[in-house]
This record gives C-alpha cells, structure tokens and sequence, in this order.
C-alpha cells in the first residue's frame, strides 16, 4: 500500500509542491513499466514515514511528466534529484538500499 505523505507531483503543480516548499523534497523520477523503480517504492514509503517532517518525497511519472524529466535532465531512472530552497542540491540514481537513501538525505539535511 502506498504512503499517502507521497506526494505524486505534474508539471502542474512542480514549482508549488516542490521548488515553494519550506522543507527539502527528494523527487523520484519514474515509470510504472520500470522494474527497479518499483523495487525502490516500498523503501520510499518507509522513508516518507520516518522523515516525516524533515523532508517531503515526491514522484514525477516521466511519461506523463516528460517536460520536467528533460528540464532536470533525467536520462535514466529511477533518479533522485533533492530539492532545498527552490534549487537542486543533489542527485542520485538507481534502486540503492534504504541506507544509502538515508545517508543521502542526512547530508544535505545539514
């Protein structure tokens, strides 16, 4: 079951939800046809959970959404882009295993 504290973001409302937010927000870029983004959905969900407060996690569906996924030059997914104060402040690709979620979002909590 997903985490309704996860947010699933459009064009639309990208710059209110995600660039306006008065706390960091991890972007999931993905697809519903991509195996390793699904593999990393329940640790997302985990994550939105245990962070709550410290830092939003939203997805962009790059099929429906192809503009952002070009603006922020997504060129494989899943990707991470971490959002702080309006700009990008990192990145990361990849299904990688909960810790390395976590370590990447305490350092650019800091």
């Amino acid at each position: 079951m997903a985490n309704p504290e996860i947010l699933n973001v459009t064009e639309a409302d990208f710059a209110q939800t995600v660039l306006q937010s008065d706390v960091p927000v991890l972007v999931d870029f993905w697809a519903p046809w991509c195996g390793p983004c699904k593999l990393v959905a329940p640790v997302l969900d985990e994550l939105a959970g245990e962070m709550a407060g410290k830092v939003r996690i939203a997805k962009v569906n790059v099929d429906d959404n192809q503009s952002l996924a070009m603006q922020f030059r997504i060129s494989s997914i899943p990707s991470f882009v971490l959002f702080k104060n309006g700009q990008v402040a990192d990145r990361m690709l990849g299904a990688l295993p909960k810790a390395q979620f976590q370590t990447f979002i305490e350092r650019n909590l800091a």
